[in-house]
């Protein structure tokens, strides 16, 4: 709702502050006393286009700021504003401003927090509808007929969402499925043979360890096998060094008990027997473990470069090869598989569309019966609004199979006949720009408002019509602005007495210079502005009269 404009050298504007009720808030005056200026600086805060010749003659830049309490929109609001990384405090109000400089420049802010004029158009179309002759906005946009007529009729959008969604993931799933396949088929040949290569291989986890520690220990072995030999030939035999301690032993073992130190040196000659027989048998060991077989190591380094060259072929480790082929194995599983699978997919999407087609022909229906309704309750207020000769019908009509979507298989159109005879079009043919707001008018009235913005201005409703014609706008305008916030520019005391908030725009001229200025009127200052509006520039004892009658009725 807009609670507040500020206005600053916008043409005849020099300064202006107004604040804003909610329900229905009327705006009059004499014809060329600023009207427009009002709804063009307005627009400037909505995102229209910035023209420099807004700007108040000698000054460098206007500016305009709105203030809006969005309580009724606020996510909607807070997930636009979002994305462009502006955050609004909760309960506060939507402040924005835009400034245009004389040269054509100009700079838009929301919450001070400068934004494009793109930006302020979303903005600006979730908060204010303008109805007037060149209006494109609010309901004369096609894109939201659908929205509008599922919001009037209750229809049961969800469960046609949630059918297309499930519908969405079988095909999805299907898709997917059928992918795979083809590649797999692509790549049938090449698995199988990698299969068949790495089954006959028969690679084991830790192998390639396994074999490069063999393969060292035969190349050590076939270093070492020439001195191994020669240590062993010294100690080993009758001739050998062992052989030759144990006959020292033998002798001295004759002569020990002569003298003391020489028991002393069969001891010492006892533990080097031991000792060496230790080491003869560390040797037998070492030379078993270091064997150098010529055939055995040409057949493990066989082995261990045909590992590592699969592993290079497949871009693995070697340690991974054998998990490669389990991987291949169930990958081919699944080829033999997928026309099976492929099946079963095929029956669940099928199965979903059916469930989608059943889910939305039942939106289409309720759509056909929720639009006869509305085509009734738009010409029940056609006629008291002296649209008696036109006709209003809600195109309900297929979509391309390409083009169904979550909210159903229908498009969805509100179209109108002004004259007997003439075929419908769409709203924004009409011509006539009163004739074009009343029509608005019926439709709201008939929609209870349903999706629309918090405030709607209509601009000259009542054009070209008066008495009973324009005490039936006036009427459905106050039913109207129970739920929503209205301004209105009128001309017609019968629309003017039915407001709760009464500004009167007026021109005055001091010397060279000219002004517009928008005050509130009290109640008696409504009572003559009314009064002025039925006698003219004379006001009339008449006048004030029936000002006073029009007030009484509402």
């Amino acid at each position: 709702m807009l609670t507040a404009l500020s206005i600053r050298n916008i043409v005849l504007i020099e300064e202006l502050d107004l604040e804003f009720d909610a329900g229905l808030g009327v705006l009059t005056g004499e014809t060329g006393a600023g009207k427009s200026i009002l709804l063009d600086s307005l627009g400037l805060t909505l995102g229209a286009r910035a023209d420099s010749g807004l700007v108040r003659h000698g000054e460098a830049q206007a500016s305009v700021a709105a203030t809006f309490d969005t309580a009724a929109c606020r996510d909607r609001i807070d997930a636009l504003i979002g994305e462009q990384g502006i955050e609004a405090e909760p309960g506060e109000p939507l402040l924005i401003r835009r400034t245009l400089k004389s040269d054509g420049g100009s700079r838009a802010f929301i919450n001070g927090q400068p934004v494009s004029a793109a930006t302020l158009r979303d903005v600006g179309a979730l908060l204010v509808e303008i109805h007037g002759q060149h209006d494109d906005r609010g309901l004369l946009n096609p894109a939201g007929h659908r929205t509008l007529l599922d919001s009037f009729g209750q229809c049961d959008v969800a469960a046609v969402s949630a059918a297309y969604g499930a519908w969405k993931r079988a095909r999805e799933a299907l898709d997917a499925a059928r992918t795979d396949v083809t590649n797999a088929e692509r790549d049938r040949d090449y698995l199988a043979h990698a299969i068949g290569e790495l089954t006959t291989f028969a690679p084991e986890p830790g192998e390639e360890e396994t074999l490069a520690d063999a393969r060292a220990a035969m190349q050590k072995g076939a270093r070492l096998t020439d001195d191994l030999t020669s240590v062993t030939d010294l100690l080993d035999g009758s001739d050998g060094g062992i052989a030759q301690l144990r006959q020292a032993a033998r002798r001295l073992d004759r002569i020990a008990p002569d003298h003391e130190l020489l028991a002393e040196a069969l001891s010492a000659l006892d533990r080097a027997v031991i000792e060496a027989s230790e080491a003869q048998d560390h040797l037998a060991r070492a030379t078993e473990a270091l064997v150098y077989d010529p055939d055995r190591l040409e057949s493990i380094e066989t082995r261990l470069f045909e590992l590592r060259a699969l592993a290079r072929k497949h871009q693995v480790q070697p340690d991974a090869l054998a998990d490669l082929l389990a991987e291949m194995q169930e990958k081919l599983g699944r080829i033999e598989a997928g026309a099976e699978g492929l099946v079963e997919l095929e029956r669940a999407a099928q199965a979903a569309q059916a469930a989608y087609g059943a889910a939305a022909q039942a939106l289409s229906e309720q759509r056909s019966a929720a639009a006869a309704r509305l085509d009734a309750a738009v010409a029940a207020e056609l006629a008291p609004l002296k649209l008696d000769a036109a006709r209003f019908r809600t195109l309900v009509e297929p979509l391309t199979e390409g083009q169904w979507s979550e909210r159903g298989m229908d498009r969805v159109e509100f179209l109108i006949s002004t004259n007997p005879g003439a075929p419908f079009a769409p709203l924004t043919k009409i011509a006539s720009g009163g004739e074009l707001s009343r029509f608005i008018l019926a439709l709201k009235v008939a929609l209870a408002e349903e999706g629309g913005a918090q405030t709607i201005i209509f601009d000259e409703i009542d054009r070209g019509v008066g008495g009973a014609v324009a005490s039936a706008i006036g009427e459905r305008l106050a039913r109207l602005a129970q739920s929503t916030q209205l301004l209105v520019v009128t001309h017609s005391p019968q629309v003017a007495a039915r407001g709760g908030q009464h500004l009167l725009i007026a021109k005055s001229s001091v010397g060279t210079v000219t002004r517009t200025d928008v005050r509130p009127l009290d109640e008696s200052g409504r009572r003559e502005e009314i009064a002025r509006m039925l006698s003219g520039a004379d006001i009339t004892a008449e006048a004030r009269a029936q000002a006073d009658r029009l007030l009484e009725r509402v």
